[in-house]
């Protein structure tokens, strides 16, 4: 009986643990993917339009590195699979861009992707926080509570609220 236990174990841990890790190299990824979007959103937010291109493209690929078979269920990987073709389209026009307010219109595109994402599939493993500019009426995600505005940058860099705070998981 003992064997047939200790069997049973080994054969289902065989099948646990690469799910496991399939998640945390998941978690991973996003989270590296994020770090990008984070970049790319302050050199925008500091008026960096020569950064911002070569950023756009570091995100798109760090969104392709993402391996899109560990999520956990299929909506979430549909979901994966749809908002990050958005972002990557997002990024590479803004990379073909070196003027900041066409640059601002993609980032918009990838912010609304992300935020989508960071919601639904709560992969951050550091605090979000969704702020949201009035005066434009767009959204992004920050790696700080204070405003940083990546849409107007330095014209109104604190312009915003913090309309969410995403817990890390």
């Amino acid at each position: 009986m003992k064997t047939v236990i200790l069997g049973l174990a080994l054969f289902l841990g065989a099948f646990v643990q690469p799910a496991l890790a399939q998640k945390a190299d998941v978690s991973g990824k996003f989270n590296q993917s994020l770090k990008s979007y984070y970049a790319l959103k302050n050199a925008l937010a500091t008026d960096k339009p020569e950064e911002a291109p070569k950023l756009a493209l570091a995100l798109q690929s760090a969104v392709k590195e993402v391996p899109h078979k560990g999520f956990k269920d299929t909506r979430q990987h549909l979901l994966w699979m749809s908002e990050s073709a958005v972002i990557q389209q997002k990024a590479l026009e803004l990379s073909k861009s070196n003027d900041l307010k066409s640059q601002r219109k993609s980032f918009e595109g990838i912010s609304t992707a992300f935020i989508k994402l960071a919601k639904e599939l709560k992969l951050n493993t550091q605090e979000a926080f969704v702020q949201y500019c009035p005066m434009g009426k767009f959204s992004w995600l920050n790696e700080v509570k204070e405003i940083q505005n990546p849409y107007y940058g330095s014209q109104m860099y604190d312009c915003g609220t913090v309309k969410d705070t995403l817990e890390k998981n």
